[in-house]
């Protein structure tokens, strides 16, 4: 081994103002712990009984919820370590929309458990190596864990089973109404290749009052405003979408006018309201019967229109114009003219009707082999903040349908396939020689982070309900192996034995806070957790294998002074 001399100190290397943490001042330990730091903040908030946090972000704006990627987009994390788990969960977010807080959750729990193994002497490479071999073998066990699959996509029943799940982990108790809801919306723009599923087409709209009961879904596009004019409906209209103002256009330079009569006052504003009557007429003679403006209507337009008997409707989100331009099937204009025959849309129906107390405008798109029928669930809740949480409850619902069209596998929740996969993963460890054993040892100990939670959360003796749920899957394992040997394959024929769970609501199982997730209907989707294994692992991989952080001085000159903390000294 060659003798490691002292190398020259970084002084002179970089500018003045530049941080370095280097592998000798324990850079590992401290990323470790504030990976920890971050995976502790959503830890509490995993599963139906998960904690909320009440978020005040820059903006001074308050969110509460108990969505893990709704927290961390909020809180600005600055430390180089914990943003790359936060943008692991945002890749799981983008990739399922659905699993983000396991992936915190898991990377934390293995980065805490490669502290314990650096403590012991083992080198990160060890470490990672033995991570790599788990992590291969778990999407391997993974494969085998299937309980369940969804056989009929456009079936409720079916669909409602693999979104009981989802939406239970965000609101607890509400779960049949929501993923009902859901479900329909899904399946009233469901494309004949539901590969082909977009989960732009389901959209929500929250309009206050009243209880969750009384949501429901309505088949089309919904704004919470009525039309401007006096026309309120209209039937297969050609629609044309204006961004730019309808109204009298305004000169690029100012001008003085010297009137000298009365005469002369009507004769000037008589151009101006004649030009603007030729553009509204050459609208309604190209055929459009319905405008959508994306900014502001004049009165003297409104007037014209109105005349016309043309439906008007101010639409303001630039977002929602151009969705509804999808939908459609319009280009948006920035100049006030007859749109081109390829420029207009088309709707079959434009209609307002009241819910709740609130007049909104539906458009609605009839034919079934339409790609671009949108469906809208109407939230109905009393707080603003409520109807935001039921919001992402429903936006992870819809995204796990997008995730079934490609992969219909489910596996047992509760818990279950974790502590399974830790049975596994530890009779692996056995089997691998050398000191990876230790790292793969430890990455399935990680997995008893998800049941312990949920114990945790649900008020329960989380050590006692483990030791129960160990039992149950060690004495099932071994009883399978046996009949196994016994009876050859006529065992895989059988009840899968992995299904015990924790018991969130004590009393509903066998009263020692375990219960069988399947019998239940609690399934997550199997994509979902193999990918937060995946993305959970390589987080943990990457922050183990950094041994120094180097931060560049920050742009822009000195900071400002702050208040003088001895104001009121003499």
């Amino acid at each position: 081994m060659s003798l490691s001399i002292p190398g020259p100190s970084q002084q002179g290397l970089f500018k003045a103002g530049y941080q370095s943490h280097d592998a000798e001042d324990g850079a590992v330990i401290r990323n470790i712990e504030a990976c920890q730091a971050i995976s502790g903040t959503v830890q509490t908030s995993l599963g139906p009984y998960g904690r909320n946090k009440i978020v005040i972000n820059h903006l001074q704006k308050m969110i509460l919820t108990s969505d893990a990627a709704t927290i961390l987009r909020e809180l600005d994390v600055v430390h180089p370590a914990a943003k790359l788990l936060v943008m692991a969960s945002q890749q799981q977010d983008a990739e399922m929309g659905d699993g983000t807080n396991l992936v915190i959750v898991l990377a934390g729990e293995l980065l805490k458990k490669a502290e314990e193994l650096i403590r012991l002497g083992l080198k990160t490479s060890d470490i990672t190596s033995g991570y790599e071999k788990a992590q291969n073998f778990a999407l391997k066990v993974l494969e085998d864990l299937e309980v369940d699959r969804l056989k009929e996509m456009r079936s409720t029943t079916e669909l409602s089973k693999a979104l009981r799940t989802v939406v239970a982990s965000k609101q607890s108790g509400t779960e049949d109404i929501l993923a009902n809801l859901v479900a329909e919306a899904v399946l009233a723009v469901l494309p004949k290749n539901p590969l082909n599923f977009n989960v732009d087409n389901v959209r929500v709209v929250k309009i206050m009052g009243g209880s969750l009961e009384q949501s429901k879904v309505v088949k089309g596009m919904v704004f919470g405003r009525e039309p401007d004019g006096i026309v309120k409906q209209a039937r297969k209209a050609k629609v044309g979408v204006f961004s730019c103002p309808i109204d009298t256009q305004q000169t690029e330079t100012k001008g003085t006018v010297l009137l000298k009569n009365a005469q002369e006052m009507v004769d000037f504003t008589k151009g101006e309201e004649e030009r603007l009557e030729t553009a509204i007429k050459e609208l309604y003679d190209s055929g459009l019967r319905v405008v959508v403006a994306g900014s502001t209507v004049g009165d003297l337009a409104m007037h014209y229109l109105n005349r016309f008997n043309i439906l008007v409707i101010k639409i303001l989100s630039k977002f929602e114009l151009r969705r509804l331009c999808r939908v459609v099937g319009a280009t948006p204009l920035a100049r006030l003219g007859a749109p081109m025959p390829d420029e207009m849309g088309t709707v079959d129906v434009v209609e307002t009707t009241e819910i709740g107390g609130d007049r909104v405008t539906v458009f609605r798109q009839e034919d079934a082999s339409s790609a671009t029928r949108t469906s809208t669930i109407v939230l109905r809740g009393a707080t603003q903040n409520h109807l935001d949480d039921v919001e992402r409850a429903i936006d992870d619902g819809v995204n796990v349908v997008k995730a079934i069209t490609k992969d219909p596998r489910l596996v047992p929740g509760a818990g279950a396939t974790e502590i399974q996969l830790v049975e596994r993963i530890s009779a692996f460890a056995d089997k691998t020689p050398g000191l990876p054993q230790h790292a793969i040892r430890k990455f399935a100990e990680a997995f008893e982070v998800v049941p312990r939670t949920l114990a945790e959360s649900a008020g329960l003796d989380a050590t006692d309900v483990l030791s129960r749920l160990y039992t149950a899957h060690h004495r099932n394992n071994t009883d399978a192996q046996s009949e196994g040997e016994e009876e050859g394959s006529s065992s895989e024929e059988e009840e899968p034995y992995w299904t015990t769970g924790v018991d969130l609501e004590v009393g509903s199982g066998s009263g020692d806070g375990t219960i069988d997730a399947v019998d239940e209907g609690i399934l997550d989707l199997m994509a979902s957790k193999s990918w937060a294994i995946r993305l959970a692992s390589e987080a943990a991989r990457t922050v183990l294998s950094v041994d120094q952080i180097i931060v560049a001085r920050q742009a822009g000159g000195p900071k400002p002074p702050g208040p003088n903390p001895n104001w009121d000294e003499d």
